[in-house]
């Protein structure tokens, strides 16, 4: 099984150092109580071995079986304490770090983010065994400290005991130093495959209608469970370690208990040691090897270092830094410069690409499908960032501008917009809470949704999983959501998609004339999109090829070729570019867009 890079291993082990600085506080109740049983553990022999002696020798139990009773039964109730002080700390852990790792994979750029099956993962696996490190290591050290005077008081009692178990430590820390490192490596293979089989089924499962329109449901099921294979390989190789180290250190405590139970025995027998040292003795010894037989703490060790591996991967993923810089007042400018946008294996997927949109005007982006439209169109309100170059909004560099400000600058409304909220209304409302209803309704009429919403059964207070809509109805929602949001600079891309052309028209109508004066960038596939818009910026090999409105570039045949599989751009043969344009070209609020 092959090992993890040293960088990883780095990464996770900063992570696991955070992990238990910042909860260390919450766990002081435990640590507490488990100090008092460790001493109790301690005390509790050395107790008993006088009430022993106090018996064979006449005095009677006395006064130390009193404190004997007592310490057993304050033991008992630390014992009864743990187990909840525990949760309760692992808890806190595992919830500081699973919001940790969810904020940053929503703060992740497009382009760098984990597949979801990996992002379900390590939510819901990696990061409960990371974050279960704090309260593990606690137990660990106070034992490994009770070991330590149990340890001594052998030495005190008798050094040739000491000495006898003293011989068992270097062979302990050699066995669970290879169990720590294999579990790891078995665990990261099994969180791997958990991985792989989760983006499968969340793949099957936004595309199940399409699967059982096809009849592949069979052969889908069989692709989504394939990785079971190596999640069983997995799980098996993690029992056949556990199983072989517990052999091994169940023989050689069992030998080591034997021998410093037969050393101290032959002391009593010899008139070195009284007959209640013995039970001290093994009283002591029970202590002293509970540092070594942890192999439930070496096991939340390695799976603890396996899932931190994992999300500090995550965790160490670029995310955008916010400015401190106050936006501006300003029209709503929007210059590119030399923008270059690489791909993960270092492919230019923007090459320099510069671009100008005025203030108050629309511009249509239009390329071919994979020339980086969205990848462009993400760039002004930071969804994606730029290797190199600068976007600016009225002069002031995007990555300046605190969060707050850019999203208050620049807003989008998507292809396919994901409804967020537990109604209607807060759905468009979703990002600005306290938005009043006359806006959600003044939003959505300039959508054309207004209409649909009234006709559910609680109209705009309709629970979403209530609300039976089709792709459109959920665009028009989504461009409502934006309209409801007051920005200098809005962004559509191909955010009226889904609606046929009368619709499309009548919403780009009420539309333009909401956001008069507002810049605009519309990412466009159909004709008639960028054909409403004042200017087409056409997108090509990573660069804006030609800027022009959009009868200019009719005319030429390579960028009728870009809208030649859309649908709507089937014109009647022999047409003319020109006399294709003069048919495109409308008239809207605003003034005429081609």
């Amino acid at each position: 099984m092959a090992s993890a890079p040293p960088d990883t291993h780095r990464r996770g082990n900063r992570l696991l150092a955070e992990i238990t600085r910042d909860t260390r506080a919450s766990l002081v109740p435990l640590v507490l109580v488990m100090v008092v049983r460790v001493a109790l553990s301690v005390a509790v022999p050395a107790l008993l071995a006088s009430v022993v002696d106090g018996v064979l020798l006449g005095d009677g139990p006395g006064t130390p079986a009193a404190l004997w009773g007592g310490a057993v039964l304050l033991a008992a109730a630390c014992d009864a304490a743990m187990p909840p002080l525990g949760a309760a700390g692992t808890a806190r852990s595992v919830a500081t770090l699973r919001t940790r790792v969810v904020d940053h994979l929503l703060r992740v750029p497009a382009r760098d983010t984990v597949s979801p099956g990996e992002a379900v993962t390590q939510v819901t696996q990696a990061a409960p065994q990371a974050g279960s490190l704090p309260t593990a290591v606690a137990g660990s050290v106070v034992s490994l400290a009770g070991s330590l005077a149990g340890f001594a008081a052998l030495w005190l009692i008798d050094w040739r005991t000491g000495a006898v178990f003293t011989l068992a430590v270097p062979v302990s820390v050699v066995i669970a130093r290879r169990f720590v490192g294999r579990a790891a490596r078995a665990d990261s293979a099994y969180l791997g495959a958990q991985a792989d089989l989760a983006t499968r089924l969340l793949g099957a499962l936004a595309g199940a209608r399409t699967i059982r329109a096809s009849g592949t449901l069979r052969a889908e099921t069989h692709r989504v469970l394939a990785p079971l294979a190596d999640v069983s390989a997995a799980g098996h190789a993690m029992w056949r370690l556990q199983r072989a180290t517990v052999w091994q250190f169940g023989l050689l405590l069992s030998l080591t208990e034997a021998l410093a139970l037969a050393t101290a025995g032959l002391g009593v027998a010899g008139g070195r040691l009284p007959a209640g040292e013995l039970l001290a003795v093994a009283g002591y010894v029970k202590v002293a090897v509970g540092a070594l037989q942890q192999i439930d703490v070496l096991l939340a060790l390695a799976q603890a270092r396996a899932g931190a591996d994992r999300v500090a991967g995550t965790l160490a993923l670029p995310v955008p830094v916010p400015g401190r810089t106050a936006a501006p007042g300003g029209p709503g400018e929007v210059r590119l410069r030399g923008v270059v946008v690489r791909s993960a294996d270092g492919e230019a997927l923007l090459d320099g690409a510069d671009l100008v949109l005025p203030a108050g005007r629309s511009v249509a982006l239009v390329g071919r499908s994979g020339a980086g439209k969205s990848l462009l169109a993400g760039l002004l309100g930071r969804l994606s960032e730029p290797d190199e170059g600068e976007v600016l909004v009225d002069g002031v560099d995007v990555r300046d501008l605190p969060a707050a400000d850019l999203r208050a600058t620049v807003t989008y409304a998507f292809e396919r917009p994901v409804l967020i909220g537990g109604t209607v209304h807060d759905a468009i409302s979703y990002g600005r809470p306290g938005t009043p209803r006359g806006t959600v309704e003044d939003a959505a009429r300039a959508a054309r949704a207004d209409t649909f919403v009234r006709r559910l059964p609680d109209g705009y207070d309709t629970p979403l999983d209530r609300a039976p809509l089709s792709g459109g109805e959920r665009q028009r929602l989504g461009l409502a959501r934006t309209l409801a949001r007051p920005a200098r600079v809005y962004v559509l891309d191909d955010a009226t998609s889904g609606l046929d052309t009368v619709t499309e028209a009548e919403v780009t109508r009420a539309v333009t004339g909401v956001l008069t004066g507002r810049t605009r960038l519309v990412v466009a596939h159909r004709v008639t999109t960028a054909a409403r818009c004042d200017e087409v910026a056409w997108l090509h090999g990573g660069r804006v090829r030609a800027m022009a409105p959009h009868h200019v570039l009719w005319r030429d045949p390579d960028y009728r070729a870009v809208f030649a599989a859309a649908k709507d751009a089937a014109e009647p043969s022999g047409t003319s570019g020109a006399s294709v344009a003069s048919a495109t070209t409308v008239t809207a609020e605003g003034g005429r867009t081609a």
